[in-house]
């Protein structure tokens, strides 16, 4: 299955898509469908770095902190 090229549809409230419409004007998204891609992409990129720092060990930071002359020793 190529995610690339097979797409699904998405409803959005005909409000939104005009606000979404004036807020691409004059960039370089060619369609509503190109900026919501951007931004769930971005989105969920984001939501995906959230547990990037779960297997930093606190007393690994402490130390590093109190070796910087962050953290009283």
């Amino acid at each position: 299955m190529n995610t690339e090229t097979e797409v699904r549809t998405v409803e959005i409230p005909e409000h939104l898509h005009e606000r979404v419409e004036r807020r691409t004007a004059g960039t370089t998204f060619e369609s509503v469908d190109e900026y919501v891609r951007f931004v769930l992409e971005e989105v969920v990129a984001a939501d995906a770095d959230d547990g990037s720092y779960d297997d930093v060990d606190d007393e690994d930071v402490q130390a590093r902190l109190r070796s910087l002359g962050y953290l009283d020793a």
